[in-house]
């Protein structure tokens, strides 16, 4: 059960984490929730699609894999790729909005959370946090950029799908692959950015993609569907070893 208290200089000075990735922390999932600032990173090693819920609306994932609990991206306790999603990067940390009243105005400010009672976080083995004499160290840094990535990509998903909405660029996809002699896997209940759509939009609905600075997240949703073959191969190879 999470235990989440205020992250402090004084208090966890001496706190540190393992920096690892595992089934017992939670990685071994097939799928994640992304945001559409890390877009541009993930689609180079995962697929993204979508999903739609009737209280969150639509929400972008990654592919991690085929099965049930299956991430074919962790070894052991390492995540194999150049780009961890920032919901799993993370770790025991998250950011906490607190809304103060100033001047009659309502201000969020979002706070650094940990979870004391997370199997990673340590005071003896892992890396640190803060340094010796202030500040945070570039492990804890990295850290704090994936957070961001996730606050700000919170904010800017509304917009992001908004507009989808609006242009009707939004297809529902079913994926069906050959896993050879694991038979085929189908997932299903997916959205994507319709190609054929994308590339006739008119010229003023490019051009109020390419203002809001989402016309690259479009692409690079299309894009990385071709993540798929990548995934397959894993798996194929991943039995093989097995065997």
């Amino acid at each position: 059960m999470s235990n989440y208290k205020a992250l402090d200089c004084v208090i966890h000075q001496t706190l540190k984490v393992r920096n690892q990735y595992g089934k017992e922390f939670g990685d071994n999932i097939n799928q994640t929730l992304v945001f559409p600032t890390e877009f541009e990173s993930l689609h180079r090693e995962y697929p993204i699609f979508f999903r739609h819920s009737a209280t969150a609306g639509y929400y972008a994932v990654c592919i991690l894999g085929f099965d049930k609990n299956e991430n074919l991206f962790l070894d052991d306790t390492h995540w194999d790729a150049r780009y961890i999603p920032a919901m799993s990067m993370r770790g025991p940390f998250a950011l906490q909005l607190i809304n103060n009243m100033s001047n009659q105005h309502s201000m969020a400010d979002p706070i650094v959370m940990v979870d004391i009672d997370d199997a990673r976080i340590s005071s003896e083995i892992g890396e640190p946090i803060f340094k010796t004499h202030g500040g945070y160290t570039p492990y804890f840094e990295q850290i704090m950029q994936a957070m961001q990535r996730i606050h700000v990509g919170n904010h800017s998903a509304g917009d992001f799908f908004a507009i989808l909405t609006k242009f009707e660029l939004i297809e529902p996809v079913e994926i069906s692959v050959s896993l050879g002699q694991m038979g085929t896997c189908s997932m299903t209940n997916l959205f994507t950015i319709s190609r054929e759509r994308l590339a006739a939009l008119r010229a003023d609905e490019l051009h109020e993609l390419n203002r809001m600075g989402l016309l690259e997240h479009c692409f690079a949703v299309v894009s990385s569907a071709g993540n798929i073959a990548n995934l397959v191969n894993i798996k194929m190879n991943s039995s093989h070893s097995s065997n």
